[in-house]
């Protein structure tokens, strides 16, 4: 059986990236924009793939965690002499080989099915992928003869002023008989304007050898597009965003202003979710079903279960359990896992904590470093003093027990269950059970401390309180 190949040209420098970073290691929707590339190889159908480096290669190599082999251009002399660099892999290998760039993530395996297609079903020798352009500078032109065959491919820099007027470019996608690929590599020749060896001249040399060539036709022209700078970064981006949210859309989940939002690849959402705008989803977030997540909600690596509620809110590395309303305005640090029918309300921090079902933290509380039981109401204010400048401390409290406004629960504390914090206390030792704990200062009253120390304020208040003094 024959063996298909691809060949991804990955080692460029992107001097308009303006990076130290390779170009190819950029990320598109929470991916490496070469993975992208690799992403739709491997669901084209093929399997052997061939990356070949040379810019900052460690960090290319870094970045992929597929299984490729990779290659190495140590210096960078034009596009044929980096397929040339893969010459060894394909060597005395019968079948196919596609060759492509890293730099455009925006191709899709249904295009390049497509061009496996045309090749294996015209038996070409070489099939290149076309597509028209009204405004094709920069492109390479597809010469054809006056039956419409095509005679060769010219680059831009090289073209006529007649050449230039062809609308019909070259996106730099071709599939080869691999045979055929390593007898024209042997025929390239660097006399040209820029001294390089061009892939895109081995289609005169397969011609020459009495190959066939043959074309189809991009129909997405987004898919072409090659990444050079921060702007055509950003641009595929708003692409890949928009692909990845309506495929979300079209199973089962409602974005309200879907332009609005950042979702990235790997993303789970359940059906009859409701995404608010301007909301973003990063990482491995997984999202259950009849959720409303916004508006203005950043969630990262967050585990969501069914009817939450996440309002104008953060989380990151985090779960939340069942019906469960989360903010406005509330912080769910790493570590936090949220029990089911939760309340956690505005301006509410969780770091590292454990809170159980049916608990409610509804506003201005901090909550770090605890383990919070279930039917646990925290009143406004309440802080875990978790921190005593060197190391972190457990804080515990037991289920169903209340715990007043404006507490301090200073670690390592335990609140045992079914107890009662009253409102301003500093909680320092354990509480009992059923026990109501009450550390503060009783009030004490001075009458007329504020005349007698002379802290009146306003003069209207001040000779008034004269006048009573006097009487």
């Amino acid at each position: 059986m024959e063996a298909q190949y691809a060949v991804i040209l990955a080692a460029g420098a992107g001097t308009r990236m303006k990076s130290d970073r390779a170009k190819v290691t950029h990320e598109l929707c929470g991916k490496p924009m070469i993975n992208w590339v690799i992403d739709a190889v491997k669901n084209s159908g093929i399997e052997n793939i061939i990356v070949v480096t040379g810019y900052q290669e460690e960090q290319v190599k870094a970045c992929i965690k597929e299984n490729v082999e990779f290659v190495s251009q140590k210096e960078q002399l034009g596009t044929g002499h980096a397929v040339m660099q893969a010459r060894t892999l394909l060597q005395g290998k019968k079948g196919s080989c596609l060759i492509l760039y890293g730099d455009t993530p925006l191709i899709t395996s249904r295009t390049l099915k497509q061009i496996i297609h045309e090749h294996k079903e015209n038996r070409n020798s070489m099939t290149v992928l076309t597509a028209f352009f009204d405004n094709p500078a920069g492109y390479g032109r597809i010469l054809r003869d006056p039956s419409g065959n095509v005679t060769g491919i010219v680059e831009h820099r090289d073209a006529t002023s007649e050449q230039l007027q062809i609308k019909e470019v070259n996106p730099g996608f071709y599939c080869f008989d691999i045979d055929c690929l390593l007898k024209s590599l042997d025929g390239l020749s660097n006399q040209n304007n820029q001294n390089e060896y061009y892939l895109t001249d081995t289609l005169s040399i397969v011609l020459k050898n009495g190959g066939k060539v043959g074309t189809t036709t991009l129909n997405c022209t987004d898919e072409m597009m090659g990444i050079n700078d921060r702007v055509q970064l950003a641009w595929a981006q708003k692409v890949l965003n928009r692909r990845i949210i309506e495929d979300h859309m079209r199973n089962g989940v409602t974005f309200l202003n879907p332009d609005s939002c950042i979702v990235e690849y790997n993303v789970e959402i359940g059906r009859d979710t409701v995404i608010y705008p301007s909301t973003i989803l990063e990482g491995n977030t997984k999202i259950g079903r009849n959720c409303t997540i916004g508006p203005n909600s950043k969630i990262t690596d967050t585990i969501i279960g069914n009817y939450v509620t996440v309002l104008n809110s953060v989380t990151i590395e985090s779960t939340i359990g069942d019906k469960t309303n989360v903010g406005p305005f509330a912080y769910l640090r790493p570590g936090s896992q949220i029990g089911k029918n939760v309340k956690i309300g505005d301006f509410v921090e969780v770091k590292k904590s454990v809170i159980g079902d049916d608990t409610k933290v509804s506003h201005l509380t901090y909550i770090g470093d605890a383990e919070i039981g279930e039917n646990v109401n925290v009143g406004c204010g309440v802080v875990t003093v978790n921190y005593d400048g060197q190391k972190k401390h457990k804080t515990i409290v037991g289920d169903n027990s209340f715990i007043g406004c404006n507490v301090n629960l200073v670690a390592p504390v335990e609140v045992k269950a079914d107890s009662f914090i009253a409102a301003g206390s500093t909680i320092t030792e354990e509480v009992p059970e059923y026990s109501l704990a009450i550390a503060r200062c009783r009030q004490t009253i001075i009458k007329d401390w504020v005349i007698r120390k002379g802290r009146l304020r306003g003069k209207n208040l001040r000779s008034n309180f004269t006048e009573v003094v006097i009487k």
